[in-house]
């Protein structure tokens, strides 16, 4: 996995790049990018975070494909929240 500091890792995504904030889930503040983490290796390679275990449905929800996760930091709380989202 590659990790970026800051704004520097929006773009790391398998989809739309990531915003710089977004809603903190703790406190409803405002929470800043801090870091972006990045699959890097293929999934079938046995390095992906979707293969620790099976998606098992509602209920069990996993990953299905390599992801990136992109880590905030609350303004007010300093709590972290997290987007994600899977190639």
């Amino acid at each position: 996995m590659k990790i970026s500091i800051g704004k520097g890792g929006l773009s790391y995504t398998f989809q739309a790049p990531f915003p710089e904030t977004t809603k903190c889930v703790h406190c409803g503040g405002e929470a800043r990018v801090a870091f972006v983490g990045h699959e890097t290796g293929a999934p079938e390679d046995g390095e992906a975070v979707c293969d620790l275990r099976p998606n098992g449905g509602k209920g069990d929800y996993w990953p299905h494909d390599a992801c990136a996760v992109a880590v905030y930091l609350c303004r007010d709380c300093l709590e972290p929240t997290a987007l994600f989202n899977q190639a």
